[in-house]
């Protein structure tokens, strides 16, 4: 059975000291495995101080990238590039620091950010990208973390939408693999169970959800074939549940949070992983 994690944004962005310090203990008690930590800004909150927390509740960690605008690594000048580049590194870091193998997220360009190319652009984006993140790369194998790079769907970016393109991008990258979001599966794959296999050996983290950003087995999802398909790709990692609170106004827009997607964010949670926990006794 695939261990649950919960990411901190259910409730609460940005995630800082205090806000970890008073979720943690109840992200314990509801049984969960994991908790997702989100880097929003560097500094928001402190490593150190998270990794004894959760090493005492018992709880592993998995540690979120964030793309606003203004992170780039794609049609970008220099300094933007160099600046996260770095920004890139210092979560690698904090990777290590909080015990987590992983790092994810759509380390390429910032949420929101579309153009339109053409074949040969797109050729040239992603050699871009792959030299831009051959450093970063370079620096998470040092430190023992696997970055993830997750596409996401149409209306978030236009660069990596779907699996096949996502390990065409990180082809022959060390220390890289993928990111799987149900969220962005159900919107951009065709076949989401042939698109999990495709990805063979190369899933480094799984981040889950109900098809509408909400709780996990309140959807139309086959999450029985889902499951089966991550089984047949080899991850046996975590499954952790990632939705967002309406109350925050930036991520609210960002992830187009409109109206609640459960009877409370803890519910949404709570519910998401007694499901997950059945499906996975089922199997």
């Amino acid at each position: 059975m695939h261990a649950v994690g919960v990411n901190t944004w259910v409730w609460t962005s940005p995630l800082d000291d205090a806000g970890l310090a008073g979720l943690a203990p109840a992200i314990a008690k509801h049984g969960f495995d994991v908790v997702e930590l989100p880097v929003e800004n560097l500094g928001d909150w402190d490593p150190g101080r998270a990794a004894t927390l959760l090493a005492d509740l018992g709880l592993a960690t998995s540690v979120a990238l964030v793309m606003p605008p203004g992170r780039e690594l794609v049609r970008a000048d220099a300094g933007t590039v160099t600046a996260t580049q770095d920004y890139l590194r210092r979560c690698v870091d904090v990777a290590a620091q909080v015990g987590s193998p992983t790092l994810c997220g759509p380390a390429y360009a910032s949420v929101g950010r579309t153009w339109r190319m053409t074949g040969t652009e797109r050729e040239a984006c992603l050699r871009e990208l792959r030299e831009h993140l051959v450093p970063v790369l370079e620096h998470a194998r040092q430190a023992g973390v696997t970055l993830g790079v997750e596409p996401l769907n149409r209306y978030e970016t236009s660069l990596l939408n779907t699996v096949a393109q996502t390990l065409e991008a990180i082809e022959g990258l060390p220390a890289c693999g993928v990111a799987l979001d149900f969220y962005h599966q159900n919107i951009e794959e065709t076949d989401i169970p042939a698109a999990i296999r495709s990805a063979t050996g190369r899933i480094a983290h799984v981040q889950v959800c109900g098809n509408d950003r909400g709780t996990p087995g309140r959807d139309h999802f086959d999450w029985p074939g889902l499951l089966a398909a991550l089984g047949d790709a080899g991850y046996t990692g975590p499954l952790c549940i990632e939705s967002f609170t309406s109350h925050n106004q930036s991520i609210a827009t960002a992830a187009s949070i409109w109206r609640p997607l459960a009877e409370s964010q803890d519910a949404l949670a709570t519910d998401g992983l007694a499901f997950l926990r059945e499906v996975m006794a089922r199997s």
